[in-house]
């Protein structure tokens, strides 16, 4: 009589396929239900079908290759059922202990898959839809719970498969790859297409989209006007179109103002630029905020009809304002910034050095000292011969142009393979001091690890202000910023770190300062891995080799570098103290609604008030010899590229919540130098809650060897920088002095860090609060 139940277990029924195995799986985490894993099936365990009967899968766990698979230390044949010694299965070579070593392993799989399931209450809890596709090899549907849907795809199929799936009510949703954040093509009203390896399967998380575009059955975005495009501003119709923008700016990605109340919009002024196929008014828009305050935008506004208003529609949808009808034509108003002869207009008038008055205003196009040189470049003369034209003496006005999709508070245009556009969105009078230093840097220090210095277009008003609209620098081909890839690198550490929980952890360096990287010990080394010592190190050779170039800037008073004083270093004492007793006040009457976790580090930092202020009177205690100059002003890993070989240097602008005129301050290099710091060390402990948790891995366990990464990071980039700058006088010679300059800024930065997380993130309050006990056990 046979017992009804399992009887194979999942490895041998699947012939032991991996794919086919993982595939299953998936569909078990996936489907409605609750999933149950048999013993064994974790790590593909076999069976003994012989054994008759459920005993076959009753074999003892196979815990380690060690006697009776670590199962039992009796005497083997005391066993009730046999160990699994088949080949395949055999548990010297399947067991726990060789595979939680080894990240590609079923077991990490299994991990990693159930660890991701549980950040998504719909497959829990959640409906299913069977979504209708034109292939029947493959399973699609959607699993979806109050605000969250999850598209499951799998190709039962031994072949590759394409599958093109219906689901038009999802159309402007965002598809996210839950395992890799990785964003695909978002859906539309037309069929969506997937290719699929052999027994393979997705997990895409559906999101609405950031951006959502209006729609043309909407009554309050249609504007009728009685006038010509070319007189609308300062028409009677210009407070219905206010009134339309006002809308368009609470969904653009660059308006820094949606947290806040607007109390009134109006237009500053404006300038009409002709363009290839019309007319731009290119409008200073002045916000108004109800609790006080007031902030100037550029907006160009654009209008399109027949093919180009199809078009737009078709490829920027989410830069459509609203449908105007005009006393001639019938169309779209919409931000120019997503129209080529807009983008043409701009560069022609820094190729040509263009001064024209547009109305009150004008608009000024400056040259820079390699425009020439880089519109020769191969590759603008490569998209040249490609559109079968002559390349242009004066620049290269012919390149396609395009707007790139980024998370920014400007806009970015690229043209061709050459050059890049920075245009400004929130405006102040003065010059931008990302114009200032990268000119600069490219014509008087020549400095090569920044993009080249192009241009710049300035707005110059009917009152004589003058202000920075755009920067066009070389375009510099990247992989990726080097926040992601640095990310990515601690994902790697961090999987290494997971396969060696038996381990003892490498001891932490005392402090940032005593790291030798001659002298890395090879686990640490393999831990952060060879090829990210490398480039940390040449981060650190390039930072130094920005602020030598920085400190040679003397063409101005507001340039050049200046030796600090004790009075100075008493002001910026006071300044600090200042803001960091603010953000401890703060923090004090927040601490009632955090949750105990986050709550307790927090806690322990307002503890150590006096050992702050402590550390921070230092600077005012003696004088330092160094030199107060222009700095980057907002330097972390974002504010990096990685071409893969090297890296680029990029935005100028300072922390975007300061004045132009505090950006344009001269500070210590060594600012910069602790928000790389503080930027390696969010990397560190930022990757803990932006992948591993996601992914099950124990935090708690994670956290020392975050610390690890750090320090050894940290003192890698810091020998470099300094082995680089020498005897740079913008640096303290003495190792003293730099200590205590340096990690006045590094406590600074931290405090900072606490009032940003507070107000916007107070989840990840634990970072800076970990930070800063770290920088207070240091001293």
């Amino acid at each position: 009589r046979i017992n009804v139940g399992i009887r194979r277990r999942l490895a041998p029924l699947l012939d032991n396929n991996r794919r086919r195995i993982e595939l299953l799986n998936c569909l078990l985490f996936s489907l409605p239900g609750t999933p149950i894993l048999y013993y064994g099936d974790e790590i593909g365990m076999g069976d003994n079908y012989y054994l008759g009967d459920r005993d076959g899968v009753r074999t003892p766990m196979q815990w380690s290759p060690d006697r009776n698979a670590g199962f039992s230390e009796a005497n083997p044949q005391r066993l009730y059922l046999p160990v699994i010694v088949d080949s395949e299965y055999h548990y010297s070579t399947v067991n726990v202990e060789n595979q939680s070593r080894n990240l590609s392993s079923l077991f990490w799989f299994m991990r990693r898959t159930l660890g991701v399931r549980k950040q998504f209450q719909a497959f829990g809890r959640g409906a299913i839809e069977f979504l209708r596709s034109d292939n029947p090899s493959v399973l699609t549907f959607v699993r979806t719970f109050e605000e969250e849907a999850v598209l499951v795809v799998a190709n039962l199929s031994r072949h590759g498969q394409a599958v093109t799936v219906q689901m038009p009510h999802y159309a402007g949703f965002r598809v996210v790859d839950i395992f890799s954040d990785n964003e695909f093509p978002s859906v539309t009203e037309a069929p969506y297409t997937l290719t699929m390896a052999p027994h393979s399967f997705y997990w895409f998380s559906l999101e609405k989209s950031a951006e959502p575009v209006i729609s043309e059955s909407d009554e309050a975005m249609h504007v009728h006007c009685s006038v010509a495009w070319s007189r609308v501003i300062g028409s009677p119709v210009e407070k219905q179109l206010l009134t339309v923008i006002r809308s368009y700016l609470s969904r653009a990605r660059w308006f820094g103002g949606k947290a806040r109340t607007i109390r009134r919009l109006e237009i500053a002024d404006s300038m009409a630029l002709p363009t290839g196929d019309g007319l731009v008014h290119m409008v200073r828009l002045a916000v108004h905020y109800a609790k006080g305050g007031r902030e100037l935008y550029l907006l160009p506004l654009g209008f399109a009809t027949g093919e180009e208003q199809a078009e737009v529609l078709r490829d920027h949808p989410q830069g459509v304002i609203a449908y105007l009808q005009t006393r001639d034509h019938e169309g779209i108003l919409f931000d120019a910034v997503y129209h080529h002869h807009f983008h043409d207009a701009l560069l022609d008038a820094v190729a040509q050095k263009r001064n024209r008055r547009l109305g009150d205003a004008r608009l000024v196009g400056r040259r820079g000292a390699q425009f020439a040189q880089l519109a020769a470049a191969p590759g603008a003369q490569a998209q040249s011969a490609a559109s079968g034209a002559q390349p242009a003496s004066t620049g290269p006005a012919d390149l396609t142009s395009r707007v790139l999709k980024v998370e920014q508070s400007n806009s970015s245009v690229l043209f061709g393979s050459s050059f890049f556009l920075k245009l400004y969105r929130r405006l102040e009078e003065g010059i931008n001091p990302d114009v200032e230093l990268s000119r600069g840097l490219t014509e008087q220090a020549g400095f090569d690890g920044i993009p080249a210095y192009a241009g710049a277009l300035e707005w110059h008003g009917a009152d004589q202000g003058v202000t920075t609209i755009g920067l066009l620098q070389q375009f510099v081909p990247n992989e990726t910023d080097a926040w992601t890839w640095t990310l990515n690198n601690v994902e790697r550490s961090f999987g290494d770190a997971q396969t060696h929980q038996q381990d003892t952890m490498p001891r932490l360096p005392a402090s940032i300062y005593t790291v030798d990287p001659e002298a890395l010990p090879d686990e640490v080394r393999d831990f952060i891995g060879t090829v990210y010592v490398e480039m940390v190190t040449k981060l650190g050779r390039r930072t130094a080799q920005m602020h030598r170039g920085l400190a040679a800037l003397t063409e101005s008073a507001d340039q050049r570098p200046e030796p600090f004083s004790l009075l100075y270093q008493k002001s910026l004492h006071q300044g600090i103290r200042g803001a960091v007793l603010k953000t401890l006040d703060d923090l004090e009457g927040a601490l009632g609604s955090l949750d105990e976790q986050t709550a307790a580090p927090v806690r322990s930092v307002l503890g150590k008030r006096r050992q702050i202020l402590a550390r921070l009177k230092r600077i005012s205690d003696r004088k330092v010899s160094a030199l107060k100059m222009r700095t980057h002003g907002d330097y972390h890993l974002g504010q990096v590229l990685s071409t893969g070989k090297d890296f680029v240097i990029i935005d100028f602008e300072g922390e975007p919540a300061r004045s132009i005129t505090e950006r344009r301050l001269k500070q210590s290099a060594l600012r910069d130098v602790a928000g790389m710091i503080r930027s390696f060390h969010y990397a560190a402990h930022g990757a803990i809650f932006l992948r591993a948790v996601k992914q099950g891995a124990d935090a708690d366990y994670l956290t020392g060897w975050a610390d690890l990464w750090y320090r050894s990071v940290s003192g890698i980039f810091l020998h470099a920088y300094r082995a680089e700058a020498g005897t740079g006088r913008f640096i303290p010679a003495d190792d003293e002095d730099f200590a205590i300059l340096l990690e006045t800024f590094l406590l600074e930065k931290a405090v900072y860090e606490l009032a940003y997380e507070m107000n916007n993130r107070p989840d990840w309050l634990i970072i800076p609060a970990r930070g800063l006990e770290s920088l207070l056990a240091d001293g």
